[in-house]
């Protein structure tokens, strides 16, 4: 009895084939189901886009990378407003934000003027210099450094 199960389960082996059963509507994980889509695993369905919601996205060039052209003051206090000139830095809906080397982890205040100016305020940091970085839908720029004054 032991050589015909042997012999058996070798063959099968050899012949690479196996039988599992699978319970009715389900299936095992990878597995291709006919007309399945997402919801084998419960994500919900592509159900086709919204026109009035594509209409309405911002379209941003990517292709112009912003740039610094100066930062008026060039010393300020934590808590003083500074104002950062340059150009493509996109629109409202594209401008991503702005960023202090010294400060590299404080959400900053700032408020997005046109595609050439930006209004930021200094955040609390240790006083000495700093870079202002600012990034838009074409990239990130970085400014001359900033001088933080002490409080």
């Amino acid at each position: 009895m032991r050589t015909i199960v042997t012999c058996m389960l070798g063959c099968t082996l050899l012949l690479g084939t196996t039988f599992v059963t699978v319970p009715a509507g389900h299936a095992q994980e990878g597995a291709m189901v006919e007309g399945a889509g997402y919801t084998m695993f419960n994500t919900e369905s592509i159900k086709g886009s919204d026109t009035s919601k594509l209409e309405s996205d911002p379209v941003c060039d990517r292709s112009k990378r912003p740039s610094i052209a100066k930062v008026e003051p060039d010393e300020a206090k934590p808590g003083e407003k500074i104002t950062i000139k340059g150009e493509n830095f996109g629109s409202k809906e594209c401008f991503h934000g702005v960023t202090f080397s010294a400060a590299s982890k404080e959400k900053i205040d700032y408020r997005f003027v046109n595609e050439t100016t930006i209004e930021a305020v200094v955040p609390e940091a240790k006083a000495g210099m700093s870079f202002i970085i600012v990034v838009a839908g074409g990239g990130s720029a970085q400014s001359k450094p900033l001088l933080i004054q002490p409080k």
